[in-house]
């Protein structure tokens, strides 16, 4: 790991130095590339190396694991205002708490949330069917949705009018 870190931070070198050639005339780079003497590593570097390794080897083994793949990722699934949101019912919750009503606003609070996890986002357009085939005219289900008939012809149950 030391290594590694040795290898990144000659890079990162190598990169400023070029970027600081870039900008300078051409007799200037001379003296830059002249200036610039190989120096060692004194103490100081060398303990903040290994600070940082052991630092680097700490994040390594949280991005080993499967919780920290996923804190990773971008697709974190709570936005700061669902998290404001769950923060303020959560003050809410106290609040009632406190003045012995926490049971009827916690009730209060799950019908709410059925209710909102239920409704669509949209109104469904006309002619578009439900996934609930009594809301739909004729109480017509969906293309390939399994019916009760269809579910007692699989399992060989039979009409006793057709015995």
């Amino acid at each position: 790991m030391e290594q590694k870190l040795a290898e990144f931070r000659a890079r990162r070198q190598a990169v400023n130095v070029e970027k600081k050639n870039r900008g300078a005339e051409p007799q200037q780079r001379e003296q830059c590339e002249a200036v610039q003497p190989e120096t060692t590593p004194t103490t100081e570097e060398k303990q903040t190396e290994n600070i940082s390794s052991q630092t680097e080897d700490q994040r390594d083994w949280l991005l080993d694991t499967s919780v920290g793949r996923w804190l990773a990722s971008r697709h974190v699934i709570i936005s700061n205002l669902t998290l404001l949101k769950v923060l303020l019912w959560l003050v809410l919750l106290g609040l009632f708490v406190e003045l012995e009503f926490g049971l009827p606003f916690f009730i209060i609070s799950l019908f709410y949330w059925l209710y909102e996890g239920l409704r669509s986002p949209t109104a469904r357009e006309p002619g578009e069917m439900s996934a609930y085939s009594v809301f739909n005219p004729d109480c017509q289900p969906l293309l390939g949705a399994l019916t009760a008939e269809q579910l007692e012809g699989e399992m060989g149950y039979r009409p006793l009018a057709n015995r």
